[in-house]
């Protein structure tokens, strides 16, 4: 550490350098002549002489461009601050593992923790020093673009694996050279916008907010993340940035939080667009008031901050101990010792998409991927002379997904590639049939697929939606398969009953009008630079699908948004001497559960349930209760089980969910071994946020379950006293 007196160093600022230590820009302020007076500076205010003294750079990478602009910056600098360097690094930095919704589906925290720590070390040594990741906002809307940056619906697994990025990225501490500090993204509910369209008005409860969507950011922020991003949506008509019963009430004071808050990309001016202000001024003072450190990529701090404590309506030591907060930060991430933080360009070289990288980002992919059905196809036998590739997907790099860091398409693996590599004797046909754009509907290569597809001892048909099909900003009404790739699957697998759907995508699809028509189908998602090396050894047997649905799969968009842990009605649907009565919540059309179920998943092996024990009946406060699970792999092949423990509180003062996920385990097990997973269950993990927001527990009747979803394989109870 170093001995700076950091209090000293801000009473030497003058006010504007002050305020402009809370500005962050986009790195080509400071390394091009673009950035002139009559384009962007001019619309920040900006001027040569006072971009010397701005405190952080966005969106730049390599090391270095990074050492370039950190070096000229302390040069010119007066009071030599070091510029902190953020960057969004989600999956992966050159090496790009699954998207972080395929890297719930596989229930492995060690497994999220150590592809952290692998994108921690290739994001250090090119310059980042802050990646905003997690996002753990809870994603119960298909619709909505951005559930492909979380780990799904349910807030407990969001929170287990939220904190192990945190854990990955950070370590023990966030000045060693292969370590980054994470920001938590996005406060609060961002996922739950209005039609799963993004950026929308969201409308829940204090008691929702506090049950399910705030676990998880309260996860993070237990795990020690260092920054946090107040959320672009407004929530209960005020949006997360200017809201300080948000950013103070609860974060600061009820989860002590004393890191620093940064706005998304020009949230602070955004707030004239939702009506709250009516310029720039007000902006600052709404935001700064409500507790947000520093501004991106708007200009209401720089231009206004200093003329509102001129004029007393923000107090100038408000403003001292945000700036000593950020320069804290930044002593804690070691840049006034070495303020480029590790970045080396040969290192940087070395690191990059390195064999060790490499088979994490494997092993990643394969865990994450989700047999959904299998009507005895796979795995296919690994003695196959022809092999037929079809569909969209087949032969390209363009399955990393959204958010990939650094990650380039034509350095990731394509499913021919993979298969090329595990079967180098075999004969492949690629055919792909047809497009996967919107409204394409050509069917024109129809005719080539089918005929590759009769020739072929075995049939992969590689079909989803295009990687820029999700992520921010692209959220859907129709999550059907794009163009006629559902025509072309049925008319594959017509001609060749020896294929499986391999799908490649960034949210749930509702595979409602082929699930009937094909033969398996194997959620590969957007599974990064090994996912074509992961489809080879999953479709032929060398791996032994896992993974576990971390979101439910909708019948219909009509039914979203759809999750596992609802509320039941006072009118459930329920049948009645063989038939469903009427007037039921139910809809008629399709009914109310999903297609697929959160925590579902097929493996090529049967693991039976044995047995489910619990220590004791009764559990008082101070006490605990141990359930014991005996699962058997009664199948021919070794594989992995994800055993997931599920509580249900059946009377309450208030309306609890059916089923509330609250453990799981991921155990291995070879072919005909049996194993015993123990699971402890505690009075703090049976409390809920009552009618008046106390977090409480009831006296009481739970039921605990194991299984998935609505699909519960052994069910006991015990008694809260």
């Amino acid at each position: 550490m170093s001995n700076i007196d950091l209090k000293a160093l801000v009473s030497q600022m003058t006010l504007q350098e002050k305020v402009d230590q809370l500005f962050q820009l986009t790195g080509n302020f400071f390394l091009s002549a673009q950035a002139d007076i009559t384009g962007p500076m001019g619309f920040f205010g900006l001027d040569e002489e006072s971009l010397k003294s701005i405190g952080t750079v966005l969106g730049s990478g390599g090391a270095e461009k990074i050492i370039e602009i950190q070096k000229k910056h302390l040069s010119e600098d007066r009071n030599k601050i070091p510029m902190v360097f953020m960057r969004d690094i989600i999956h992966g930095c050159r090496t790009v593992y699954p998207m972080p919704l395929a890297m719930g589906s596989s229930f492995d925290t060690e497994l999220m923790e150590e592809c952290s720590y692998m994108a921690a070390r290739e994001a250090s040594v090119s310059g980042t020093q802050v990646t905003f990741t997690p996002m753990v906002d809870i994603s119960r809307d298909a619709r909505w673009g951005r559930i492909m940056e979380s780990c799904g619906e349910d807030p407990y697994l969001n929170s287990v694996m939220g904190a192990a990025q945190v854990k990955g990225f950070q370590g023990d501490d966030i000045s060693k050279p292969d370590r980054v500090a994470t920001c938590v993204k996005h406060l609060a509910a961002y996922g739950a916008g209005e039609a799963g369209r993004d950026y929308n008005n969201v409308e829940v409860s204090e008691r929702a907010l506090r049950e399910f969507y705030f676990p998880p950011y309260k996860a993070c922020v237990d795990a020690g993340t260092k920054m946090v991003m107040p959320s672009f949506n407004s929530l209960n008509g005020i949006p997360p940035i200017a809201n300080k019963w948000l950013l103070k009430n609860v974060l600061r004071d009820e989860w002590g939080f004393n890191g620093v808050i940064i706005s998304d990309w020009n949230a602070v001016g955004e707030l004239i667009n939702q009506g709250l202000a009516d310029g720039y001024k007000e902006c600052a003072r709404l935001s700064f008031e409500a507790g947000c450190d520093i501004e991106m990529m708007s200009p209401a701090y720089h231009k206004h901050l200093a003329e509102l404590i001129g004029e007393g309506k923000i107090l100038e030591e408000e403003l001292d101990a945000a700036v000593l907060r950020f320069l804290e930060f930044k002593e804690e991430l070691g840049l006034f010792d070495d303020p480029y933080h590790g970045a080396d360009p040969i290192k940087e070289k070395e690191l990059a998409l390195c064999p060790e990288h490499r088979e994490i980002a494997y092993r990643a992919a394969c865990e994450s991927a989700v047999l959904l059905k299998n009507d005895g196809v796979l795995p296919f036998s690994k003695d196959v002379k022809r092999i037929a590739l079809i569909g969209p997907f087949a032969d390209t790099g363009a399955i990393k997904g959204a958010w990939a860091g650094s990650g380039r398409d034509d350095e990731c693996v394509t499913v021919r590639e993979g298969i090329e590599r595990l079967l180098p004797n075999a004969q492949i046909v690629t055919a792909v049939g047809c497009s996967a754009t919107i409204g394409d509907n050509d069917t024109s290569g129809f005719d080539e697929a089918i005929k590759a597809a009769k020739d072929a001892d075995a049939v992969v048909i590689c079909i989803g939606e295009p990687q820029n099909y999700s992520g921010e900003g692209c959220s859907r009404t129709d999550l059907h398969l794009t163009g006629v790739q559902e025509e072309l699957a049925k008319a594959v697998s017509a001609a060749n009953k020896n294929s499986a759907v391999l799908l490649f995508n960034g949210r749930p699809l509702v595979l409602t009008d082929i699930v009937d028509n094909v033969n398996a189908i194997l959620e590969m998602w957007m599974p990064g630079t090994e996912g074509g090396s992961a489809a080879a050894s999953l479709l032929f047997g060398d791996v032994n699908p896992c993974g576990k649905l971390c979101v439910s799969f909708p019948k219909s968009v009509g039914q979203c948004p759809i999750y596992y842990n609802y509320f039941n009605t006072g009118k459930p649907k329920k049948k009645k001497d063989g038939e469903y009565e009427s007037f039921t919540s139910n809809y008629l059309d399709c009914g109310n559960l999903p297609l697929f179920f959160f925590g579902e998943g097929l493996s090529y092996t049967d693991f039976v349930y044995e047995s489910m024990t619990i220590d004791k009946n009764v559990l008082d406060e101070n006490g605990e209760i141990n359930v014991s699970v005996r699962v058997r792999n009664a199948g021919e092949r070794d594989g992995k089980e994800v055993v997931q423990l599920y509580i249900r509180d059946l009377i309450s003062e208030a309306v609890r969910p059916v089923q509330e996920l609250i453990g799981f385990k991921k155990v291995f097990l070879k072919a005909g071994e049996s194993g015993t997973v123990t699971f402890r269950i505690t009075e703090p993990q049976l409390r809920y946020y009552n009618f008046n927001c106390e977090c409480v527990s009831e006296k009481g009747d739970f039921t605990v379950s194991v299984g998935y979803a609505n699909h519960m394989k052994l069910t006991d109870k015990f008694t809260l006293e």
